[in-house]
């Protein structure tokens, strides 16, 4: 199963049954509002903190999603997700409302997809039938964890991104009878850390497009593939600052990402022409309600066949940073296919 130095290819081809997406206001005015399952009207959620109602997101996403699959709740083997909260709590709390054995996993923005395959290969191996993989995170809490408080209205750079308000998750299941028009989950990448010694947590998209460069390139020369292979092959949270230095480091390594469609969700997920998101969204829940809800409605539609999304991450805490230390980085990508 395994392919090359990082890439597992999955001999099941496991489906994605049924996926969810909850989002915040921002996101709701955003060129994608249509694609996501539930569009909340304020950021609190009518909870008593940020870190409540970014719990409520997931647990709605949650239900959603085996709603949406068709499936009970008892028929989840394992749940696998993580945030960007200490000690991964929206994840946990929600696991403990779902009842399912948890597996809890953090990659920061990149955990999408690394909850994604970690759920994929569990089913793959045999060793579930049917595995949740999500994640959320909420513009006030990662302000508050990582930067500023949202009350000291401090001023952010144009380098600065804007953490997207949502939740995303997926059913990932055996390829049975009846799942065969469903997308699949072919392969995956597990990337390794970049650090290039940035420090400024303002300028992450430069931060995190190393390790998005490392492990796109890792998957094309696993699988023996090129870009054109692809139909779109999306990053997670670089955002327009990274999603250029991203090209660049292609060009100059000779990898033609001009043949393909090449995007990022941190791009995708707002209108930055009319919305103050400084350079685009990020996040754990950027790409994750993306991929969850639009691109997922495009290979439904079969408008996509084949996409690659390699979701990022900057592996920082607020002590690495109050200690002065630079930002790992690392990227994780998953290929989705519809087949026939």
């Amino acid at each position: 199963m395994q392919v090359g130095r990082h890439t597992w290819r999955f001999q099941s081809e496991p489906a994605i049954i049924g996926t969810a997406t909850v989002v915040g206001p921002d996101e709701g005015q955003g060129p994608l509002a249509a694609d996501f399952d539930y569009i909340h009207d304020t950021l609190d959620m009518e909870e008593k903190s940020w870190e409540k109602a970014e719990r409520k997101l997931l647990e709605q996403a949650t239900q959603l999603a085996i709603v949406n699959s068709n499936i009970t709740q008892e028929e989840l083997n394992f749940f696998v997700g993580g945030d960007l909260l200490n000690q991964i709590i929206s994840n946990s709390f929600a696991a403990r409302s779902l009842g399912v054995p948890y597996i809890g996993v953090f990659g920061a923005c990149s955990t999408s997809m690394e909850s994604l395959a970690v759920a994929s290969l569990l089913v793959d191996s045999g060793n579930a039938n049917k595995v949740m993989a999500a994640t959320c995170s909420h513009n006030c809490t990662a302000e508050k964890q990582f930067r500023y408080p949202t009350e000291y209205g401090s001023q952010k750079p144009p380098t600065a991104q804007y953490t997207v308000t949502g939740a995303g998750a997926a059913v990932v299941a055996k390829p049975e009878k009846g799942y065969s028009s469903m997308p699949r989950v072919t392969a995956a990448t597990i990337g390794k850390i970049v650090d290039l010694g940035i420090k400024d947590p303002f300028n992450m998209g430069a931060a995190m497009a190393p390790a998005a460069v490392d492990t796109i390139q890792t998957h094309l020369i696993d699988l023996d593939r090129k870009p054109q292979d692809y139909d779109l092959i999306l990053t997670g949270d670089l955002a327009s600052i990274g999603l250029s230095i991203a090209n660049d480091l292609f060009q100059k390594n000779g990898l033609h990402m001009e043949r393909t469609n090449f995007s990022d969700c941190g791009l995708m997920v707002y209108d930055l022409n009319k919305q103050a998101v400084q350079a685009g969204g990020s996040g754990c829940g950027c790409s994750a309600v993306v991929t969850y809800g639009h691109i997922m409605k495009q290979l439904r539609a079969r408008k996509l066949k084949r996409v690659l999304v390699a979701a990022t991450g900057a592996l920082l805490s607020p002590l690495s940073y109050q200690q002065g230390e630079t930002i790992p980085c690392i990227a994780h990508a998953v290929t989705l296919e519809m087949k026939g």
